[in-house]
C-alpha cells in the first residue's frame, strides 16, 4: 500500500529533480509520464461516484472506462518507478487505446467520438516512445476502426442497451485524452525548444570564447559566420573577412593551396588541412604595416544525409602556428649546426688521426728495433727507456685507431662487409690479443661456448673488434685474481655474446651513459683506470650498424655483465632474410681462415 501510495504521489525513483532535468527532453519526457499517468488516475477517480451511480442504474459503459483508467494509471505509475519507461508509455497508449474500443463498441451513435479516441492513441505514442513499436499502435487503431464499422452497420457488439447519457460520457472521454495528449505535446516542444535553444547559446558561446577562429561558409563559398576571435587573429572587423577579404589576405603564393583544399571539402566532402601565409593587420601602426603570420586552417564538410547536394557547406578552424614555424625553423637550423659541427669534428680527427699515424708509426718502429738489439747493444737503462717509448707508442697508436674508427662510425663511412663465418672461431685469436695484459692483472680468462653454434653473418673484423673491446674493458675493471668469461649462445634469430667480470661495477647512472663517447664511470683527476671512455663507444656504433643491441647489467662492486645480441642473418641492408637453412656445424674453409688470422692481421689493431 505505501509502494502504491509513493507510486501516487512520491517523486520518481531513479529520476532528477524538475530543476536537474530542466532543459533535457529526455528527463522531462520521463517526467511527463508520469504526470500522464497521475493525470487519468485523477479524472478516473473523480468520475468513479458517477460510473457507479449509474452502475447502479444499469449503465455497465462508465464503470469500466472508470476502471481502464484507474487500472492503466496504477500500472503505468508502478512501470515508471521501477525505471521501464518504454513499458509506462505504451501502457497508457494500450489505455487510451481501450478506452476509445469500449466507447466504438457501445453505441453505434458515438462511434465517432471512440474512433476519435483511438486516434489520440497513436499521436501519443509517436510523443512518448522512442522504439519501433509505434507501429503496433496504428496496427490496433486499424482494428478498431474496422470493429466500429461492424458496430455501425447494427452488429451488436456491447452486451447492453445504450444509455441516453453515453454520448456525454463518451465527450467527457474524449475531452480527457485529448487534455493528456495536449499537455505531453506542451511540455516537449517547451522541452525540446528550451533545450535546442540552450545548446545553440553553448555552442555560439564556444565558438565566440574558443581561441581559435571559426568560420563557416555556405555551398556557394560565402562567408557564412566568423567568430570574434578572427578580429585578434587578423587585427580586423570580422565583416572585412567577408566576400573577398579572407582570399585577398592569403600570400599569393599559398593562395592556389587553399583554394584546393577548400574545393575538396565543398565539393568532394572531404576534410583538408592546409598551412598558409595570412596578412595580418597592426591597428597600432599608423600606415597599418601589414605582416604575415602563419595559418593552420582545417577545413570539415557539414554533410547533410537527408539533402544530397553537389555542394557542401564548410567550417573553418583557422588557428595561428607563427611560433610553432619559428620553433622549426630554430630546431632545423640548430640540427644543422650541430651536423656541420660533428662533420667538422670528424673531419678534424681524421685528418689529425692520419697526420699522427705516419709519426707514431716510427716511433713505435725504431723503439721496436731498439729493444730488439738491432741497432747494437744498448746498457739496461736506454732499453727500459726504449721500451717506455714502444708501449707508450702502441697506447698512443691504439688511442688515434679508435678516435678514426669512432669518426668513420659517426660520418657514416664505415662501411660493413658481411659475410658468414663462425663465431666461436673468435675466441682464441682475441684472447691472445688480451692475454697480456690480463697476465699483468692476473686475470683469468674462460670461454662458456655451447657444442654447437650457428653460423652469423656480419662484418668479421667488426664483430672481432667488438669482442677485443668488451675483453679490454672487463679485465681493466677486474680485481687482481678476478676471471672474466665469455659466452655465446642463440638466442631465438639472434647470437648472444656476453662479457661478464666480477669487478667495481657500475651504478644505474653509469648504465644510462654507457655508450656514450669519451664517457668514464669514474672521471676526473683522482680517477683509477686508463682510458679513453671511447672503447664501448666504438662497441655501441659497430652494434648499430649490425642492426643489434647492447644491453648492461651491473652494481656497484659486485662486477658488470656486457651483453651483445647480434641477428644470425645479418643487417637486413646487407643481407636480405632467405629461406636457405644454414648450417650450425664447423666448417673447415672458416677455421683456415681464421686460424691465419692471429699471425697476418694481428698488427692491423
Amino acid at each position: 500500500m505505501r509502494s502504491l501510495f509513493d507510486s501516487l504521489f512520491g517523486r520518481e525513483a531513479g529520476t532528477a529533480s524538475p530543476e536537474v532535468g530542466r532543459g533535457r527532453p529526455e528527463t522531462l519526457r520521463r517526467h511527463t509520464l508520469a504526470a500522464n499517468s497521475r493525470l487519468i488516475l485523477a479524472a478516473s477517480a473523480v468520475g468513479m461516484p458517477a460510473a457507479l451511480y449509474m452502475l447502479v442504474q444499469g449503465a455497465l459503459m462508465p464503470f469500466v472506462v472508470c476502471m481502464i483508467g484507474l487500472c492503466g494509471g496504477f500500472l503505468t505509475l508502478a512501470l515508471h518507478r521501477r525505471g521501464q519507461y518504454e513499458r509506462a508509455a505504451f501502457g497508457q497508449v494500450y489505455t487510451t487505446l481501450t478506452v476509445g474500443l469500449v466507447l466504438t463498441l457501445v453505441d453505434p451513435q458515438i462511434v465517432d467520438f471512440g474512433l476519435a479516441v483511438a486516434l489520440l492513441a497513436p499521436v501519443q505514442a509517436s510523443l512518448l516512445s522512442r522504439t519501433p513499436g509505434k507501429k503496433r499502435a496504428w496496427v490496433l487503431l486499424v482494428a478498431i476502426v474496422g470493429m466500429g464499422c461492424l458496430g455501425s452497420v447494427g452488429l451488436q457488439l456491447w452486451p447492453e442497451v445504450p444509455h441516453p447519457a453515453y454520448p456525454y460520457i463518451s465527450a467527457m472521454s474524449f475531452v480527457v485524452t485529448a487534455l493528456v495528449v495536449a499537455f505531453t505535446a506542451s511540455r516537449l516542444n517547451t522541452a525540446y525548444a528550451v533545450y535546442e535553444r540552450g545548446q545553440m547559446n553553448a555552442y555560439r558561446h564556444l565558438v565566440e570564447n574558443v581561441q581559435d577562429a571559426v568560420m563557416r561558409f555556405g555551398s556557394d563559398g560565402q562567408v557564412v559566420f566568423t567568430s570574434k576571435s578572427a578580429e585578434k587573429l587578423f587585427g580586423c572587423q570580422r565583416y572585412e573577412l567577408s566576400g573577398s577579404g579572407l582570399i585577398e589576405r592569403i600570400h599569393v603564393l599559398d593562395r592556389p593551396a587553399y583554394m584546393t583544399a577548400f574545393s575538396e571539402a565543398n565539393h568532394d566532402g572531404k576534410s583538408r588541412t592546409v598551412e598558409i601565409r595570412m596578412r595580418r593587420d597592426d591597428p597600432t601602426e599608423p600606415a597599418r604595416v601589414p605582416q604575415f603570420v602563419w595559418v593552420e586552417i582545417s577545413l570539415t564538410p557539414v554533410v547533410d544525409t537527408e539533402i544530397h547536394e553537389p555542394r557542401n557547406e564548410v567550417v573553418a578552424l583557422l588557428r595561428d602556428v607563427t611560433e610553432r614555424h619559428r620553433q622549426d625553423a630554430e630546431m632545423r637550423n640548430a640540427r644543422r649546426v650541430a651536423e656541420d659541427a660533428s662533420e667538422a669534428k670528424s673531419r678534424f680527427l681524421a685528418t689529425i688521426g692520419h697526420e699522427l699515424r705516419t709519426p707514431l708509426n716510427a716511433i713505435v718502429g725504431f723503439s721496436e728495433m731498439m729493444t730488439s738489439g738491432v741497432v747494437g747493444d744498448m746498457s739496461p737503462a736506454h732499453r727500459e727507456y726504449a721500451d717506455i717509448i714502444h708501449r707508450s707508442g702502441h697506447h698512443l697508436l691504439d688511442v688515434v685507431k679508435m678516435l678514426l674508427d669512432m669518426s668513420r662510425i659517426e660520418a657514416g663511412k664505415f662501411e660493413l662487409t658481411a659475410e658468414a663465418f663462425e663465431p666461436a672461431n673468435l675466441i682464441d685469436p682475441c684472447f691472445k690479443i688480451v692475454e697480456g695484459m690480463a697476465r699483468d692483472r692476473k686475470v683469468k680468462l674462460v670461454a662458456d661456448l655451447p657444442r654447437l653454434l650457428p653460423s652469423l653473418v656480419a662484418d668479421e673484423r667488426a664483430i672481432r673488434q667488438v669482442l677485443i673491446n668488451l675483453l679490454s674493458n672487463a679485465i681493466k675493471f677486474s680485481h687482481e685474481q678476478g676471471t672474466v668469461t665469455v659466452s655465446m649462445k642463440r638466442q631465438g634469430t639472434l647470437l648472444n655474446i656476453s662479457v661478464t667480470d666480477r669487478g667495481i661495477g657500475m651504478d644505474g647512472a653509469a648504465i644510462a651513459r654507457l655508450g656514450e663517447a669519451f664517457f668514464q664511470a669514474q672521471d676526473g683527476l683522482s680517477r683509477r683506470y686508463e682510458g679513453t671512455g671511447l672503447g664501448l663507444s666504438i662497441v655501441k656504433g659497430l652494434v648499430d650498424l649490425h642492426e643489434g643491441t647492447l644491453r648492461a647489467n651491473s652494481s656497484p662492486g659486485e662486477g658488470t655483465t656486457i651483453t651483445v645480441l647480434l641477428p644470425l642473418n645479418g643487417p637486413e641492408t646487407k643481407r636480405a632474410d632467405t629461406a636457405e637453412v644454414t648450417q650450425i656445424t664447423s666448417r673447415e674453409p672458416a677455421v683456415t681462415r681464421s686460424s691465419e688470422w692471429p699471425d697476418e692481421k694481428r698488427r692491423a689493431l
